[in-house]
């Protein structure tokens, strides 16, 4: 259980920030970053949720991964090490939830017959933002994977993969089942 009495600690004050080891590194540290940018994540799809009145599916589906990514947010903060007790971390069955999702809203799309703009209804809209924060943040944990003793799960790079994929068909679902969505037309302004 999470107990906050405090919000402000004056911890952080010389530019570093604990992990949940106790380890102090400093704010601009690509750990750091990597769940910063989940958090972030996680944020956007909070304002997603504002727009969902209509789309109630969808809404209970963000709020599983609203608590998926403090799961990850959780299981980067504390990097695994050999010899020290597990924490929180990601599992295959949270990838294989989402995969599920995909493919329920997946089902329900008209084909795509060009790539989509990000656009459409405000939810819509917001879902592509949140895409593609998602996707920079697992820009940022594949780099800190592929770093020497920097462990990232293959789980929550999973998650990560498969959030955005999730996201973007969320983002269609929304526009109509995809007959609202914008579509690319290749060379227009030309």
């Amino acid at each position: 259980m999470v107990v906050l009495n405090r919000i402000y600690t004056r911890t952080g004050d010389d530019g570093t920030t604990a992990l949940g080891s106790g380890e102090r590194r400093p704010k601009y540290d690509l750990r750091i970053a990597a769940y910063g940018t989940v958090d972030e994540t996680n944020a956007a799809i909070g304002m997603v949720r504002l727009h969902l009145a209509e789309a109630r599916e969808i809404d209970a589906m963000l709020g599983l991964i609203q608590n998926d990514l403090f799961d990850l947010g959780a299981d980067l903060a504390v990097p695994e090490r050999q010899g020290k007790v597990e924490r929180l971390r990601m599992l295959g069955s949270q990838v294989e939830r989402l995969e599920r999702d995909i493919d329920t809203l997946n089902a329900r799309l008209t084909p795509l017959t060009s790539f989509v703009l990000p656009g459409g209804t405000p939810a819509a809209a917001h879902l592509h933002l949140a895409r593609t924060i998602c996707r920079r943040a697992e820009r940022i944990m594949v780099e800190l994977a592929a770093k020497p003793d920097e462990p990232v799960s293959d789980a929550g790079i999973q998650y990560m993969n498969r959030l955005s994929d999730f996201l973007f068909v969320a983002s269609r679902s929304v526009n109509n089942d995809g007959a609202g969505d914008v579509l690319w037309v290749p060379g227009q302004n030309r």
